[in-house]
Protein backbone atom coordinates (compact mmCIF):
# COMPACT_ATOMS: atom_id res chain seq x y z
CA UNK A 1 0.00 0.00 0.00
CA UNK A 2 1.18 3.28 -1.00
CA UNK A 3 -0.26 6.17 1.17
CA UNK A 4 0.69 8.97 -0.91
CA UNK A 5 -0.30 7.50 -4.34
CA UNK A 6 -4.14 7.94 -5.22
CA UNK A 7 -6.29 5.08 -4.43
CA UNK A 8 -5.06 4.04 -1.19
CA UNK A 9 -8.13 4.64 1.14
CA UNK A 10 -9.71 1.84 -1.15
CA UNK A 11 -6.39 -0.33 -0.23
CA UNK A 12 -7.23 0.02 3.09
CA UNK A 13 -10.93 -1.06 2.91
CA UNK A 14 -9.42 -4.08 0.98
CA UNK A 15 -6.83 -4.74 3.52
CA UNK A 16 -8.64 -4.90 6.84
CA UNK A 17 -11.41 -6.73 5.65
CA UNK A 18 -9.77 -9.91 7.44
CA UNK A 19 -9.10 -8.03 10.67
CA UNK A 20 -13.09 -6.34 11.51
CA UNK A 21 -12.58 -7.99 14.73
CA UNK A 22 -9.29 -6.42 15.64
CA UNK A 23 -10.30 -4.22 18.35
CA UNK A 24 -14.01 -5.13 20.53
CA UNK A 25 -13.40 -2.16 22.55
CA UNK A 26 -12.02 1.30 22.39
CA UNK A 27 -10.04 0.19 25.53
CA UNK A 28 -8.11 -2.28 23.31
CA UNK A 29 -7.51 0.43 20.38
CA UNK A 30 -6.88 3.40 22.40
CA UNK A 31 -3.78 1.04 23.98
CA UNK A 32 -2.84 -0.38 20.51
CA UNK A 33 -2.67 3.61 19.63
CA UNK A 34 -0.29 4.71 21.93
CA UNK A 35 1.90 1.72 21.13
CA UNK A 36 2.39 2.85 17.56
CA UNK A 37 2.28 6.69 18.96
CA UNK A 38 -0.44 8.13 17.47
CA UNK A 39 -1.63 9.64 20.33
CA UNK A 40 1.52 11.13 21.43
CA UNK A 41 1.69 12.51 17.76
CA UNK A 42 4.33 10.66 17.51
CA UNK A 43 4.24 7.72 14.60
CA UNK A 44 6.76 5.04 15.16
CA UNK A 45 4.91 2.13 13.64
CA UNK A 46 1.65 1.48 11.38
CA UNK A 47 -0.81 -1.69 11.59
CA UNK A 48 0.90 -4.88 11.19
CA UNK A 49 -1.25 -6.15 8.29
CA UNK A 50 -0.16 -3.69 5.98
CA UNK A 51 2.54 -4.76 3.58
CA UNK A 52 4.63 -1.97 2.13
CA UNK A 53 7.21 -1.93 -0.54
CA UNK A 54 9.28 1.27 0.87
CA UNK A 55 9.76 2.83 4.07
CA UNK A 56 7.02 5.04 5.27
CA UNK A 57 7.77 8.89 6.05
CA UNK A 58 6.28 11.06 9.01
CA UNK A 59 3.37 12.23 7.50
CA UNK A 60 2.71 8.94 5.82
CA UNK A 61 2.43 6.92 8.68
CA UNK A 62 0.14 9.86 10.08
CA UNK A 63 -2.32 9.02 7.47
CA UNK A 64 -2.59 5.36 7.42
CA UNK A 65 -3.31 5.67 11.74
CA UNK A 66 -5.21 8.22 11.60
CA UNK A 67 -7.60 6.71 9.02
CA UNK A 68 -7.39 3.08 10.50
CA UNK A 69 -8.02 4.80 14.16
CA UNK A 70 -11.42 6.51 12.89
CA UNK A 71 -12.13 3.18 10.58
CA UNK A 72 -12.11 1.17 14.19
CA UNK A 73 -14.01 3.65 16.03
CA UNK A 74 -16.57 3.33 13.36
CA UNK A 75 -16.51 -0.43 13.80
CA UNK A 76 -16.95 -0.24 17.97
CA UNK A 77 -19.65 2.38 17.49
CA UNK A 78 -21.42 -0.09 15.27
CA UNK A 79 -20.57 1.00 12.03
CA UNK A 80 -20.01 -2.06 9.41
CA UNK A 81 -20.22 -0.85 5.56
CA UNK A 82 -16.50 0.56 4.71
CA UNK A 83 -18.11 2.64 1.89
CA UNK A 84 -20.44 4.19 4.41
CA UNK A 85 -17.33 4.35 6.27
CA UNK A 86 -15.64 6.98 4.16
CA UNK A 87 -19.03 8.71 3.46
CA UNK A 88 -19.18 9.39 7.07
CA UNK A 89 -15.76 10.82 7.81
CA UNK A 90 -15.85 13.08 5.03
CA UNK A 91 -19.27 14.32 6.05
CA UNK A 92 -17.38 14.46 9.53
CA UNK A 93 -14.41 16.97 8.35
CA UNK A 94 -17.19 18.88 6.60
CA UNK A 95 -18.73 19.78 9.52
CA UNK A 96 -15.68 20.83 11.37
CA UNK A 97 -15.09 22.99 7.88
CA UNK A 98 -11.96 21.32 7.51
CA UNK A 99 -12.32 20.84 4.13
CA UNK A 100 -11.34 23.69 2.61
CA UNK A 101 -11.06 22.62 -1.45
CA UNK A 102 -10.23 25.20 -4.06
CA UNK A 103 -12.40 24.58 -7.42
CA UNK A 104 -9.43 23.39 -9.10
CA UNK A 105 -8.73 20.73 -6.56
CA UNK A 106 -12.39 19.21 -6.74
CA UNK A 107 -12.06 19.35 -10.62
CA UNK A 108 -8.35 17.32 -10.51
CA UNK A 109 -9.81 15.11 -7.96
CA UNK A 110 -12.99 14.19 -9.08
CA UNK A 111 -16.20 12.71 -7.58
CA UNK A 112 -15.26 9.59 -5.67
CA UNK A 113 -15.72 10.75 -1.66
CA UNK A 114 -12.74 8.41 -1.35
CA UNK A 115 -10.02 10.31 -3.82
CA UNK A 116 -11.90 13.73 -1.92
CA UNK A 117 -11.28 12.38 1.60
CA UNK A 118 -7.50 11.65 0.64
CA UNK A 119 -7.36 15.02 -0.40
CA UNK A 120 -8.68 16.21 2.88
CA UNK A 121 -6.91 14.13 4.80
CA UNK A 122 -3.30 14.98 3.28
CA UNK A 123 -3.74 18.73 4.09
CA UNK A 124 -5.41 17.47 8.02
CA UNK A 125 -1.81 15.88 8.44
CA UNK A 126 0.53 18.79 7.08
CA UNK A 127 0.95 21.79 10.07
CA UNK A 128 1.87 23.79 6.90
CA UNK A 129 1.51 22.98 3.14
CA UNK A 130 4.56 24.50 1.84
CA UNK A 131 7.53 22.29 0.95
CA UNK A 132 10.19 25.01 2.15
CA UNK A 133 8.84 24.86 5.23
CA UNK A 134 8.84 20.69 5.63
CA UNK A 135 12.65 21.29 4.08
CA UNK A 136 14.13 23.00 7.14
CA UNK A 137 11.29 22.11 9.47
CA UNK A 138 11.18 17.95 10.24
CA UNK A 139 7.99 18.34 12.33
CA UNK A 140 5.63 18.65 9.73
CA UNK A 141 3.22 16.87 10.67
CA UNK A 142 -0.03 17.93 13.43
CA UNK A 143 0.63 16.44 16.53
CA UNK A 144 -2.61 16.68 17.99
CA UNK A 145 -4.54 14.53 15.06
CA UNK A 146 -6.04 11.84 18.17
CA UNK A 147 -8.20 14.56 19.26
CA UNK A 148 -10.13 14.09 15.03
CA UNK A 149 -10.53 10.41 17.11
CA UNK A 150 -12.55 11.37 20.51
CA UNK A 151 -14.15 13.76 18.09
CA UNK A 152 -15.02 11.09 15.33
CA UNK A 153 -16.87 9.30 18.31
CA UNK A 154 -19.16 12.46 19.49
CA UNK A 155 -19.87 12.58 15.86
CA UNK A 156 -21.09 8.91 15.62
CA UNK A 157 -23.30 9.45 18.76
CA UNK A 158 -24.83 12.79 17.66
CA UNK A 159 -23.61 14.86 19.41
CA UNK A 160 -24.86 18.24 17.84
CA UNK A 161 -22.32 20.57 19.44
CA UNK A 162 -18.85 19.30 17.63
CA UNK A 163 -17.08 22.55 16.99
CA UNK A 164 -17.54 23.41 20.84
CA UNK A 165 -16.32 20.33 21.78
CA UNK A 166 -13.26 20.37 19.49
CA UNK A 167 -12.25 23.84 20.90
CA UNK A 168 -12.89 22.53 24.41
CA UNK A 169 -10.76 19.68 24.12
CA UNK A 170 -7.71 21.92 22.01
CA UNK A 171 -8.26 24.58 25.11
CA UNK A 172 -7.60 21.88 27.12
CA UNK A 173 -4.76 19.88 25.89
CA UNK A 174 -2.73 22.95 24.98
CA UNK A 175 -3.01 24.13 28.28
CA UNK A 176 -2.22 21.07 30.47
CA UNK A 177 1.20 20.86 27.95
CA UNK A 178 2.09 24.65 28.40
CA UNK A 179 1.73 24.05 32.40
CA UNK A 180 3.44 20.69 32.61
CA UNK A 181 6.16 22.44 30.65
CA UNK A 182 5.97 25.14 33.30
CA UNK A 183 6.14 22.44 36.08
CA UNK A 184 10.24 21.39 34.78
CA UNK A 185 13.06 22.76 33.90
CA UNK A 186 13.06 23.64 30.25
CA UNK A 187 15.37 23.00 27.48
CA UNK A 188 15.82 23.62 24.04
CA UNK A 189 13.50 19.83 23.31
CA UNK A 190 10.51 21.42 25.47
CA UNK A 191 10.92 24.99 23.37
CA UNK A 192 10.20 21.98 20.28
CA UNK A 193 7.66 20.39 21.41
CA UNK A 194 5.46 23.61 22.96
CA UNK A 195 6.12 24.60 19.34
CA UNK A 196 4.55 21.39 17.71
CA UNK A 197 1.86 21.60 19.69
CA UNK A 198 1.03 25.11 19.35
CA UNK A 199 1.32 25.04 15.83
CA UNK A 200 -0.81 21.98 15.34
CA UNK A 201 -3.69 23.83 16.78
CA UNK A 202 -6.76 23.51 14.41
CA UNK A 203 -10.19 25.32 16.35
CA UNK A 204 -8.73 27.98 18.53
CA UNK A 205 -5.82 30.32 18.54
CA UNK A 206 -2.97 29.90 21.04
CA UNK A 207 -2.51 33.74 21.30
CA UNK A 208 -6.27 34.51 22.37
CA UNK A 209 -6.08 32.37 25.40
CA UNK A 210 -4.69 32.70 28.66
CA UNK A 211 -2.50 30.24 30.71
CA UNK A 212 -3.12 31.56 33.83
CA UNK A 213 -4.83 28.40 35.52
CA UNK A 214 -8.20 29.34 34.94
CA UNK A 215 -8.53 25.85 32.47
CA UNK A 216 -8.55 23.78 36.04
CA UNK A 217 -12.08 24.75 36.57
CA UNK A 218 -13.06 23.80 32.66
CA UNK A 219 -10.95 20.37 33.60
CA UNK A 220 -12.53 19.70 36.49
CA UNK A 221 -16.01 19.56 34.81
CA UNK A 222 -14.99 17.38 31.55
CA UNK A 223 -16.19 14.10 32.67
CA UNK A 224 -15.46 12.20 28.95
CA UNK A 225 -13.42 9.01 30.26
CA UNK A 226 -11.63 9.13 26.84
CA UNK A 227 -10.82 12.56 26.30
CA UNK A 228 -9.46 12.75 30.08
CA UNK A 229 -7.42 9.81 29.31
CA UNK A 230 -5.84 11.38 26.25
CA UNK A 231 -5.35 14.97 27.86
CA UNK A 232 -3.28 12.82 31.13
CA UNK A 233 -0.91 11.20 28.32
CA UNK A 234 -0.22 14.51 26.73
CA UNK A 235 0.72 15.93 29.97
CA UNK A 236 2.87 12.27 30.44
CA UNK A 237 4.29 12.64 27.15
CA UNK A 238 5.49 16.74 27.84
CA UNK A 239 6.93 15.42 31.43
CA UNK A 240 8.54 12.63 30.07
CA UNK A 241 10.41 13.46 26.81
CA UNK A 242 13.83 13.90 28.59
CA UNK A 243 13.90 10.90 30.62
CA UNK A 244 13.40 12.83 33.39
CA UNK A 245 11.40 12.95 36.48
CA UNK A 246 12.13 15.10 39.57
CA UNK A 247 9.51 15.53 42.34
CA UNK A 248 7.85 18.95 41.57
CA UNK A 249 6.97 17.28 37.74
CA UNK A 250 6.22 13.75 39.71
CA UNK A 251 3.49 16.02 41.50
CA UNK A 252 2.06 18.23 39.22
CA UNK A 253 1.15 14.94 36.89
CA UNK A 254 -0.61 12.91 39.81
CA UNK A 255 -2.52 16.36 40.83
CA UNK A 256 -3.43 16.88 37.33
CA UNK A 257 -4.32 12.67 37.29
CA UNK A 258 -6.54 13.45 40.30
CA UNK A 259 -8.74 16.30 38.61
CA UNK A 260 -9.14 14.26 35.58
CA UNK A 261 -10.50 11.43 37.90
CA UNK A 262 -8.10 8.99 37.65
CA UNK A 263 -6.69 7.07 40.87
CA UNK A 264 -2.76 6.30 41.20
CA UNK A 265 -2.81 2.92 39.25
CA UNK A 266 -3.91 4.53 35.97
CA UNK A 267 -1.46 7.80 36.56
CA UNK A 268 0.93 5.41 37.15
CA UNK A 269 0.26 3.31 34.07
CA UNK A 270 0.65 6.27 31.71
CA UNK A 271 4.08 7.44 33.04
CA UNK A 272 5.01 4.09 32.32
CA UNK A 273 3.23 4.21 28.65
CA UNK A 274 5.04 6.98 27.91
CA UNK A 275 8.38 6.03 29.29
CA UNK A 276 8.41 2.29 27.37
CA UNK A 277 7.23 4.22 24.10
CA UNK A 278 10.25 6.99 24.21
CA UNK A 279 12.46 3.58 24.77
CA UNK A 280 11.68 2.05 22.28
CA UNK A 281 11.80 5.08 19.76
CA UNK A 282 14.01 7.43 21.40
CA UNK A 283 16.32 7.52 18.06
CA UNK A 284 13.33 7.92 15.71
CA UNK A 285 11.25 10.40 17.19
CA UNK A 286 11.67 13.31 14.70
CA UNK A 287 11.81 16.85 17.24
CA UNK A 288 14.74 14.44 19.13
CA UNK A 289 17.22 15.18 16.87
CA UNK A 290 19.28 17.80 16.48
CA UNK A 291 20.95 18.55 13.40
CA UNK A 292 23.04 21.85 12.08
CA UNK A 293 21.07 23.41 9.27
CA UNK A 294 22.59 22.18 6.23
CA UNK A 295 22.44 18.83 7.46
CA UNK A 296 18.91 19.18 7.82
CA UNK A 297 18.02 20.48 4.29
CA UNK A 298 20.13 17.55 2.84
CA UNK A 299 18.36 15.08 4.81
CA UNK A 300 14.98 16.14 4.18
CA UNK A 301 15.41 17.39 0.77
CA UNK A 302 17.14 13.52 0.17
CA UNK A 303 13.68 11.82 2.45
CA UNK A 304 11.70 13.99 -0.35
CA UNK A 305 13.37 12.76 -3.83
CA UNK A 306 13.71 9.26 -2.42
CA UNK A 307 9.84 9.46 -1.87
CA UNK A 308 9.43 11.13 -5.46
CA UNK A 309 11.66 8.42 -7.41
CA UNK A 310 9.66 5.38 -5.38
CA UNK A 311 6.45 6.79 -6.11
CA UNK A 312 7.03 7.23 -9.91
CA UNK A 313 9.24 4.50 -10.45
CA UNK A 314 7.52 2.83 -12.82
CA UNK A 315 7.39 5.70 -15.21
CA UNK A 316 10.60 7.09 -14.65
CA UNK A 317 11.89 3.65 -15.35
CA UNK A 318 10.11 3.05 -18.64
CA UNK A 319 11.29 7.32 -19.48
CA UNK A 320 15.03 6.24 -18.68
CA UNK A 321 14.87 3.02 -20.70
CA UNK A 322 14.41 5.25 -24.00
CA UNK A 323 17.64 6.71 -23.32
CA UNK A 324 20.83 4.52 -23.58
CA UNK A 325 22.52 7.54 -23.18
CA UNK A 326 21.45 9.09 -19.71
CA UNK A 327 21.21 5.37 -18.14
CA UNK A 328 25.21 5.10 -19.12
CA UNK A 329 25.96 8.44 -17.94
CA UNK A 330 24.32 7.64 -14.43
CA UNK A 331 25.88 4.76 -14.38
CA UNK A 332 28.92 6.24 -14.60
CA UNK A 333 28.29 8.98 -12.17
CA UNK A 334 28.23 6.36 -9.33
CA UNK A 335 31.97 5.37 -9.63
CA UNK A 336 33.21 8.40 -10.74
CA UNK A 337 32.77 12.17 -11.01
CA UNK A 338 31.05 13.52 -14.39
CA UNK A 339 32.75 16.07 -16.15
CA UNK A 340 30.84 19.66 -16.86
CA UNK A 341 29.72 18.73 -20.03
CA UNK A 342 28.50 15.11 -19.37
CA UNK A 343 26.50 16.94 -15.99
CA UNK A 344 24.72 18.61 -18.69
CA UNK A 345 23.83 16.60 -20.64
CA UNK A 346 22.23 14.64 -17.36
CA UNK A 347 20.41 17.66 -16.30
CA UNK A 348 18.91 18.52 -20.07
CA UNK A 349 17.82 15.13 -20.33
CA UNK A 350 16.32 14.78 -17.06
CA UNK A 351 14.33 17.59 -16.66
CA UNK A 352 12.65 16.73 -20.39
CA UNK A 353 11.83 13.68 -18.23
CA UNK A 354 10.28 15.58 -15.43
CA UNK A 355 8.07 17.46 -17.65
CA UNK A 356 6.67 14.02 -18.51
CA UNK A 357 5.66 13.41 -14.91
CA UNK A 358 3.97 15.96 -13.00
CA UNK A 359 4.36 14.96 -9.90
CA UNK A 360 8.26 15.42 -10.32
CA UNK A 361 7.61 19.38 -11.23
CA UNK A 362 9.40 20.37 -8.43
CA UNK A 363 12.59 19.60 -9.89
CA UNK A 364 11.99 22.44 -12.99
CA UNK A 365 11.00 25.17 -10.40
CA UNK A 366 13.38 28.02 -9.98
CA UNK A 367 15.73 26.24 -7.80
CA UNK A 368 14.67 22.87 -8.86
CA UNK A 369 18.29 22.14 -9.91
CA UNK A 370 19.96 22.17 -6.49
CA UNK A 371 18.16 18.56 -5.91
CA UNK A 372 19.35 16.94 -9.16
CA UNK A 373 22.86 15.89 -7.01
CA UNK A 374 20.38 13.75 -4.90
CA UNK A 375 18.48 12.63 -7.68
CA UNK A 376 21.45 11.22 -9.57
CA UNK A 377 22.76 9.73 -6.31
CA UNK A 378 19.43 7.74 -5.35
CA UNK A 379 18.30 6.87 -8.60
CA UNK A 380 20.74 3.92 -9.51
CA UNK A 381 20.06 2.53 -5.98
CA UNK A 382 16.01 2.92 -6.25
CA UNK A 383 15.45 1.70 -9.79
CA UNK A 384 13.89 -0.25 -11.28
CA UNK A 385 11.32 -0.85 -8.50
CA UNK A 386 7.69 -0.33 -10.52
CA UNK A 387 4.65 -1.38 -8.16
CA UNK A 388 1.43 0.06 -7.92
CA UNK A 389 0.89 -0.49 -4.18
CA UNK A 390 -2.54 0.43 -4.24
CA UNK A 391 -4.13 -2.10 -6.59
CA UNK A 392 -6.54 -3.83 -5.42
CA UNK A 393 -6.30 -7.56 -5.23
CA UNK A 394 -8.99 -10.16 -7.12
CA UNK A 395 -8.54 -12.35 -3.81
CA UNK A 396 -9.05 -9.06 -1.77
CA UNK A 397 -11.71 -7.38 -4.02
CA UNK A 398 -13.65 -10.50 -3.82
CA UNK A 399 -13.28 -10.64 -0.01
CA UNK A 400 -15.07 -6.96 0.23
CA UNK A 401 -17.65 -8.01 -1.80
Amino acid sequence: MNPSSSGWIEKYGSLVQKHQDAFPTFEALYTTLKKSGFVYGLNASIPDFIVLEHTLSEDEKAKINLLHALYFTYRIEGGEDYSIFIEQVFKFYEILKINNESFFDKWFTGNKTSAKLEKLMTSRIYIEDNIISKTFNSLITNSLLFIDVLLFKHFLNDNPALKEKAEEIEYLAINISYHALSSKELDRKDNKLSQLLASSLTYINCAENNFDGSYRERLLNNKDNWENRYLLDMACLTVWEDHSLDYTESDFIFGIGKDLGFDNTIISTSITDVTEFFKLNFDTIPYLKEKNLAKQFYDSMGKIVKKLILRNSKRLHKELSQSAELVALLSKSTVRDLSDEEKRKVQNQLLDIFKSIPSLAIFILPGGAILLPIFIKLIPKLLPSAFDENRIDEEEDLYRK
